[in-house]
C-alpha cells in the first residue's frame, strides 16, 4: 500500500504486476471511503450542541449520534469478514459506500433527532467495512510489497482526529449539516473511482462459507458492550456503572467468542493471526502507536483553545502539518524497511516517539501554537516511521484471501484500544486539571505517553531481527 518513488501514480512497487496496479482513481475510491468513515466517527463530536438547538432536543438525546454510530460501528465490524468471503471483496465494499453516501444524505435532511439518530445507526453499519476491506485491497495483490501510502498512513492514524477540527470548520462556514452533506459527492465520486480497481485487488466469493450465526452475535455484542462501556467513561466517569458493567459484560462475550472461534470450523471473524508471535506483537504496538497519537491529538486542541486562547480555526491549522510529516514519516519507513529489520525500525521509531513526546513537557500557556505544532510534527513522524513495519508484521504471513479478516483484526484493535486508551488518559488529564491546574496535568500526560512509547520501544526487540527471516504464510 505504498506510493514507489519513481512512480508517484501507483500505490505498488514497480515490481507488482502492471495488472494489479492501481491508478489514481483507484486510490481514490479506497481512500475516500475510510476516510469519509472514520472523520465521520468523531466529526459529529462538535455539532451536539448546534444540532440540540435547531432540533429542539435534549443534548442527552443528541449524544446518541455519537453513541450509536459507534455502537453500530462494531456490529458492522462483526459480520465484515464473513461479507467479504460470501459476497466477495469488492461488491461489500461498494455496497458499504453506496449505505454510508445514503444514510449521510438522510443524516443531513434529518428534520428530528429521531431521524438523525437512526440515519447514524445506519452510517455506522454501512460504514464499519470500508477500512478493512479497502486496506485489504490496498495490499492484497500477489507477490506485492504489502506496505501503505502516504495518504493511507495519514488516513490511519489522523483521520479520526481531525474529525472535530474539520467538523467545527464546516459548521462555521454552512451548519450542522453540512458535515454529513459534503459525505454524498465524495462517496459518490468514490464508488465511481472504486470500479477501476483491478480485480486481482480484490478476493472474490466464497459461496459455500457458512454463517456461524452464535459467534455473530457474541462478536458484535462484545464489541458493542466494550465500545459502549469505553465511551461512557470517557463521558460520565469509569467508576460509575455505565461505563464497568457494559464493559466486563462486552469483555466477557469476547472471550466466549474467542473460545468459540478457536474450535469453529469457520469463524465469523478468524482469530488465529493472533496466536502468532510476530502479527500479535505488531497489533499490541500498533495498539499503543494508536494510543499515543489520538490522545495527544485530542487533548492539544482543547489546550490550545480553553488555556491558550486561540480560535478553533488557528488551532486547526496548527494539526494539518502533522498529517503531512506522516505521510513522510511512512515513506522514510519504507526506505529503512529495505535496509533494516522489522526490529531495528520499530524500535527506532518508537525511541523517537518516546522523545518528541517528551517535547510536551515545554507546552505551557503562552506557548506560541507554532512550537506546539513543530512538537506534534515530530510525534507525526515517528508514528510514521512505524505504520509500514508494523503494517508487514501483521500481515506479511498473510495470504490475499486472509486479508480481509486481518484487516478487520487490526482494525478492531486499533479501536478498542484507542476508546479505551485515549478515554483513560482524557479522564486522567481532566482529574489532574482540576486538582493541578492545566499546565501541569498536560505535563503529566506527557510523561505518561512517553512511558508508553518507551515500553513499546521495549517490546518491539521481540520483532524479528533479521529481513531474510523466514514467515510461514498462513490465512489468517
Amino acid at each position: 500500500m505504498t506510493t514507489s518513488a519513481g512512480n508517484q501514480d501507483s500505490i505498488l512497487v514497480a515490481a507488482s504486476p502492471p495488472s494489479a496496479r492501481l491508478g489514481v482513481l483507484a486510490q481514490y475510491g479506497l481512500l475516500a471511503g475510510p476516510l469519509l468513515s472514520m472523520l465521520d466517527s468523531s466529526i459529529v463530536n462538535v455539532a451536539v450542541a448546534p444540532i440540540a438547538r435547531q432540533l429542539n432536543a435534549p443534548l442527552t438525546e443528541v449524544g446518541w449520534t455519537l453513541t450509536g454510530y459507534l455502537l453500530a460501528l462494531g456490529t458492522g465490524l462483526a459480520g465484515t469478514s464473513w461479507l467479504a468471503r460470501r459476497f466477495g471483496t469488492l461488491p461489500v465494499y461498494l455496497a458499504s459506500m453506496l449505505g454510508f453516501t445514503l444514510s449521510s444524505a438522510c443524516c443531513a435532511a434529518a428534520p428530528s433527532v429521531g431521524w438523525l439518530i437512526t440515519a447514524r445507526i445506519l452510517q455506522g453499519l454501512t460504514g464499519a467495512p470500508l477500512v478493512p476491506l479497502a486496506m485489504s485491497m490496498l495490499l492484497g495483490a500477489k507477490n506485492s510489497a504489502r506496505t501503505v501510502s502516504p495518504l493511507a498512513g495519514m488516513m490511519l492514524f489522523l483521520a479520526p482526529a481531525l474529525g472535530p477540527t474539520v467538523g467545527g470548520a464546516l459548521i462555521a462556514a454552512w451548519g450542522w449539516r453540512s458535515i454529513f452533506l459534503i459525505n454524498v459527492p465524495v462517496g459518490l465520486a468514490a464508488m465511481i473511482a472504486a470500479r477501476t480497481i483491478p480485480a486481482q485487488r480484490a478476493p472474490g466469493r466464497a459461496p459455500a462459507a457458512p454463517l456461524d450465526l452464535v459467534g455473530l452475535i457474541l462478536l458484535a455484542a462484545g464489541l458493542t458492550g466494550v465500545l459502549a462501556g469505553a465511551g461512557q467513561g470517557g463521558s460520565a466517569g469509569w467508576a460509575t456503572p455505565g461505563s464497568w458493567a457494559p464493559l466486563a459484560a462486552g469483555t466477557m462475550l469476547l472471550a466466549g467468542y474467542a473460545a468459540r472461534a478457536a474450535r469453529h470450523p469457520h469463524p465469523v471473524l478468524n482469530l488465529s493471526l493472533l496466536r502468532q508471535r510476530t502479527p500479535a506483537i505488531g497489533m499490541l504496538l500498533c495498539a499503543a502507536a494508536s494510543v499515543v497519537t489520538f490522545a495527544a491529538v485530542f487533548l492539544l486542541p482543547v489546550f490550545a483553545q480553553a488555556v491558550q486562547g486561540h480560535s478553533a480555526a488557528a488551532t486547526g491549522l496548527a494539526l494539518l502539518p502533522q498529517g503531512i510529516i506522516t505521510g513522510l514519516g511512512t515513506v522514510l519507513g519504507q526506505k529503512l524497511l529495505a535496509r533494516l529489520s522489522i526490529r531495528t525500525t520499530v524500535t527506532a521509531g518508537f525511541a523517537i516517539l518516546t522523545a518528541a513526546s517528551l517535547g510536551l513537557l515545554a507546552i505551557t500557556a503562552t506557548t506560541p501554537l507554532a512550537v506546539t505544532a513543530a512538537i506534534l510534527a515530530g510525534r507525526a513522524a515517528a508514528i510514521g516511521l512505524v505504520i509500514t513495519p508494523l503494517l508487514d508484521a501483521i500481515t506479511g504471513t498473510v495470504s490475499p484471501a486472509g486479508l480481509a479478516d486481518a484487516n478487520t483484526l487490526f482494525n478492531i484493535c486499533q479501536r478498542i484500544a484507542g476508546a479505551l486508551g485515549i478515554g483513560l488518559i482524557a479522564a486522567l488529564f481532566a482529574a489532574s486539571a482540576r486538582s493541578i491546574g492545566p499546565v501541569p496535568a498536560l505535563h503529566d500526560t506527557g510523561l505518561l505517553l512517553s512511558a508508553v512509547a518507551a515500553v513499546a520501544a521495549a517490546a518491539a526487540v521481540m520483532l524479528p531481527g533479521r529481513r531474510d527471516e523466514p514467515r510461514r504464510s498462513t490465512d489468517g
